[in-house]
């Protein structure tokens, strides 16, 4: 039978078996490979504080109210990172074919029947490592923090958080021309931006703080920043790194309050403007001009090229069965972790 990873309750992840999808027309079903965990935002549920949890979201007037959760204990399908061989094909299905490799989102589960509309052109091409398709999703989120810090040709940008996606921001933002100062608690986070092009790495942890050491080492502060740890006394030394009407990007999922983040600060007195960068939508201003089809095409074209080199960023690829573990180590934070991906049955034993 198809397995599906599950959030049982707080602390508990196990994969257990789902009944099979019926092929209906104009589907595929897919055999997943491979699905990429995405730490920040799948924490938040092993740890039962998404929001989502503890709260009902209003979607006509997008509001989290007091209410019964939108979700609730059993949780399945969550991941948004999956690579895939497509075994079966509806007869009015002429775009896709069996044995086409796809990529997409369809969570942690061993297989899916989707729409052939929805990966006809996310096919992987040949000879391409199957496994960048996970990485997808993520670098989309990363580019779309980019464009959101309006990263220019010339520019300093602070990036602040250098797990997955902060590494592929500071090469996204290093191929725009940019001179990235990455910021990151992890001596070896750091050195994986310093290969991936940035021109300074800051230790978090550092006496005085990171901003303070930005604005002195640029002269006046980084042109802009973008936040990415999800962690509110990072995002106040974004705050404190820019120039005076500097921009910072808030692209980490904050849980819980900020009782770090002073707006009374630096925020008020340089008139620092503060988005957020989240990836349903592109930045205000470039949605005639992007969507996400756009994010994940430029994104793939880059790894792919070879340009970004994602697969330098897998550090675990354990089977599906094992999920238990891995989470169990991400809860702890255990640092050696950077992207780590399930690898269920149907992955051929010549891959990753």
């Amino acid at each position: 039978m198809p397995q599906i990873v599950q959030f049982t309750e707080p602390g508990n992840v196990e994969l257990v078996e789902i009944d099979a999808a019926t092929l209906v027309p104009g589907t595929v079903r897919v055999a997943t490979w491979y699905s990429g965990i995405s730490a920040g935002t799948e924490l938040t549920a092993y740890r039962g504080t998404n929001p989502y949890l503890n709260a009902t979201w209003d979607s006509e007037r997008r509001l989290f109210v007091p209410g019964q959760p939108s979700f609730v204990y059993p949780v399945q399908g969550w991941g948004y990172s999956e690579v895939g061989q497509v075994v079966e094909v509806a007869g009015d299905v002429s775009t896709l074919g069996v044995g086409d490799i796809v990529h997409g989102i369809w969570g942690h589960r061993s297989e899916a029947v989707l729409p052939a509309g929805a990966l006809d052109w996310r096919r992987m091409p040949p000879g391409a490592d199957p496994i960048l398709g996970t990485f997808a999703r993520v670098a989309s989120i990363a580019l779309n923090a980019v464009l959101a810090a309006d990263v220019r040709l010339g520019e300093r940008v602070a990036i602040f958080g250098q797990g997955v996606i902060g590494l592929l921001a500071t090469r996204l933002a290093t191929l725009s021309g940019a001179r990235v100062l990455a910021v990151d608690a992890v001596k070896g986070r750091l050195e994986k931006a310093a290969a991936f092009g940035a021109v300074d790495t800051v230790d978090a942890l550092r006496e005085g703080g990171a901003g303070a050491y930005i604005r002195e080492a640029t002269g006046g502060g980084a042109d802009s920043a973008i936040e990415l740890s999800g962690i509110d006394r990072a995002l106040h030394e974004a705050v404190r790194s820019v120039v005076v009407e500097g921009l910072v990007a808030a692209s980490g999922f904050y849980q819980g309050g900020a009782s770090n983040l002073r707006l009374g600060e630096e925020f008020h007195h340089n008139r620092v403007r503060l988005v957020a960068s989240q990836i349903s939508g592109v930045p205000v201003g470039l949605g005639g001009k992007w969507d996400q089809p756009r994010l994940v095409r430029t994104v793939m074209e880059l790894m792919l090229s070879g340009a970004i080199d994602a697969g330098e960023l897998i550090s675990d690829v354990v089977d599906a069965v094992d999920v238990s573990d891995i989470f169990t180590r991400l809860d702890a934070g255990d640092s050696a972790i950077l992207q780590a991906i399930l690898r269920f049955d149907a992955a051929p034993e010549n891959t990753r």
